[in-house]
């Protein structure tokens, strides 16, 4: 089955799914991304990675959320650095200039291999303009890549910035 992704302005109140091999070109204006939304931009942009949320049940113990909430604020900074290599990755949320990202991850209602999650990164630009990049998997898959779960999750994200 294939992932589906998701390219949300803020503004817009209901999610629009749209397939994995769907350009942001081919949106509706209604659903239209801010025109500050370039991969030239987004290439050399600084960003603040703000603290994760895990929304949903939590189906992990006290130690085991801190370690997945640890990785998803790491691994989400790294994964922009991998997609954009001239990007900067500041700790400096009082940055004006810099695109705040908070990575969002929606648990299922149990740990079943089958069950989905869907993981998110919130992008705020500095212009006030909000686009959320998101993206469901199966539990098995994440599973499967083990301590680099993480990683996998938010490199499929960035993969879908332009």
């Amino acid at each position: 089955m294939k992932p589906q992704t998701r390219l949300v302005p803020a503004v817009v109140l209901t999610a629009l799914l749209l397939p994995a091999q769907m350009s942001a070109q081919a949106q509706t204006p209604a659903t239209a991304l801010p025109a500050a939304w370039t991969g030239a931009r987004l290439a050399t942009a600084t960003y603040v990675i703000l603290d994760p949320q895990m929304v949903g049940p939590n189906l992990l113990g006290g130690s085991d959320q801190a370690s997945v909430l640890d990785a998803m604020r790491r691994d989400s900074g790294n994964a922009l650095k991998r997609r954009y290599p001239g990007a900067t990755i500041s700790t400096d949320a009082t940055n004006a200039g810099a695109i705040r990202v908070t990575p969002v991850l929606n648990t299922p209602s149990a740990l079943l291999p089958w069950l989905k999650l869907t993981a998110r990164l919130d992008l705020t630009l500095p212009e006030g303009d909000r686009v959320s990049v998101g993206q469901e998997f199966t539990l098995w898959d994440v599973y499967q890549h083990r301590a680099e779960a993480a990683n996998f999750v938010y490199d499929q994200l960035a993969q879908r910035l332009p």
